[in-house]
């Protein structure tokens, strides 16, 4: 492995390889945790979090569940969503108390809420009455609020404060963040009335008032507002933080601009991928679970096909029954078009995130093949049954069938290898790939269709 750049002493920049990869399985089936647990801290915790997300299942169950193992919570906030789903099935309630105790109160709601309510409720109550009561009330919020995303961990000082008496409590009070950029300042009501940069306190005169250096605040975030408001405020004002208020304005967190960006990558993904059918799908979902998240788009789209046929049927009766090959042809392509376009929005979305690497590309492919495989029988013997009824003719029911197996899988892997081609040649894989994929599918499911056809009405 090579780790080549430093951030707070943790190793960055890990070049992931197979190699290492079976070492590190390895030490799992060798029950070796103090080799593993000490890779993990010499790494940055998000490279640590990747290697996790990069083991199978099973590996990531024994790691878990390894003896003298426990894994760091600045890790775990940092895994993928889904596998932090899978890994907390593993974990104790002990494990999952320690992990939120030792998280700012932002990402303790992001792991509370992928629990079920009854461990949830059981988790909550093993918390100190403080955090709890902190967990509780930003879980009672809507989903999309300003609550959900808001760290209650923030530094706010009374207005009549001296420079030298702020100084003294940030140094003394165990209890504040440990990195802060800006200071709020509060009237006696707990408002806040103004900000300062913790800088200018330290290059300020002890004796100057805080109200005399501060800059007043400009807005104030209701704790109720949609977050994709918020981030709309982050990005029109050019804000780092910005303070959260109740509804009587008293300050009770702080949103920051990690948080938002966060925000704005979900939020552009989540759009681009309803656009797409494919829902919240993750790359690291099974087979079974992606295949379901797509099926009901698609089955959509099967439909909204058959229409587009039965007008080009209304003008069968003057022609010759080998031309329903041309009535049934926009069903095979249009499917074969919208799985490939699934895939490509998923893809797309993986290469921006660099969530697609070397090392888990060609599983990746295998998903791909055996998710066109499903979908391809599955809507094969709709379509063929469809077709039966339609013109009780078995053999256009199977070429029809033949066809559809063939174009979900040619779609699943060119959805895949079109935006990972064009990313190599250094061209943007979300403006070029879904020309490439729609022909590609277009041309395979009329040749498919078309030449299978041919054969079984004129060939031997």
């Amino acid at each position: 492995m090579t780790l080549v750049r430093k951030i707070k002493d943790k190793k960055v920049n890990f070049e992931f390889n197979k190699e290492y990869i079976k070492v590190v399985t390895d030490k799992i089936a060798n029950n070796d945790a103090v080799f593993i647990s000490n890779s993990f801290k010499e790494m940055h915790p998000a490279d640590a979090a990747d290697i996790i997300e990069h083991l199978n299942e099973n590996d990531r169950e024994n790691l878990i569940k390894l003896n003298n193992f426990k894994i760091d919570p600045e890790v775990f906030v940092e895994i993928n969503e889904s596998v932090q789903s899978e890994v907390i099935k593993y974990l104790s309630k002990d494990s999952i108390v320690y992990i939120l105790k030792n998280l700012e109160s932002d990402d303790s709601i992001k792991i509370l809420e992928n629990i079920d309510e009854k461990n949830k409720n059981d988790i909550l109550s093993s918390l100190p009455p403080k955090d709890r009561f902190v967990l509780l009330e930003s879980l009672s919020y809507p989903e999309d609020s300003a609550a959900r995303i808001m760290q209650r961990e923030f530094t706010a000082i009374p207005s009549n404060w001296s420079v030298g008496q702020t100084i003294d409590y940030l140094r003394e009070n165990k209890d504040l963040p440990e990195e802060f950029l800006e200071i709020f300042i509060v009237d006696n009501e707990f408002k806040p009335i103004g900000t300062v940069p913790s800088s200018k306190v330290l290059r300020t005169s002890r004796d100057a008032k805080m109200i005399s250096i501060m800059s007043e605040s400009q807005l104030s975030i209701p704790v109720d507002m949609d977050r994709e408001e918020v981030g709309h405020l982050f990005e029109n004002y050019n804000l780092n933080s910005a303070c959260v208020v109740d509804k009587n304005n008293k300050l009770v967190g702080m949103i920051t601009s990690d948080d938002i960006l966060t925000v704005l990558k979900e939020e552009a993904e989540e759009d681009a991928l309803r656009l797409a059918g494919v829902g919240d799908e993750e790359i690291t979902d099974g087979i079974l679970k992606k295949t379901k998240r797509r099926f009901t788009w698609l089955l959509l789209n099967l439909f909204t096909a058959i229409i587009a046929s039965v007008v080009i049927g209304f003008f069968q009766e003057d022609i010759e029954k080998v031309v329903a090959l041309a009535v049934l042809m926009p069903i095979v392509a249009s499917m074969g078009g919208n799985a490939g376009m699934q895939t490509l929005a998923v893809t797309i979305r993986t290469i921006a995130t660099n969530e697609l690497t070397k090392n888990n590309f060609s599983q990746n492919i295998i998903k791909e093949f055996s998710i066109g495989i499903l979908n391809g029988v599955i809507f094969a013997i709709i379509s063929a049954v469809i077709v039966q009824l339609w013109f009780n003719d078995t053999t256009l029911s199977l070429i029809i069938s033949i066809s559809m197996v063939l174009n979900m899988i040619v779609a699943g892997l060119f959805g895949i290898l079109v935006p990972v081609s064009l990313k190599k040649m250094n061209i943007d894989p979300a403006i070029a790939s879904s020309v490439f994929v729609t022909t590609i599918t277009d041309v395979i499911g009329f040749l498919s269709f078309l030449g299978i056809g041919a054969y079984f009405f004129y060939g031997s």
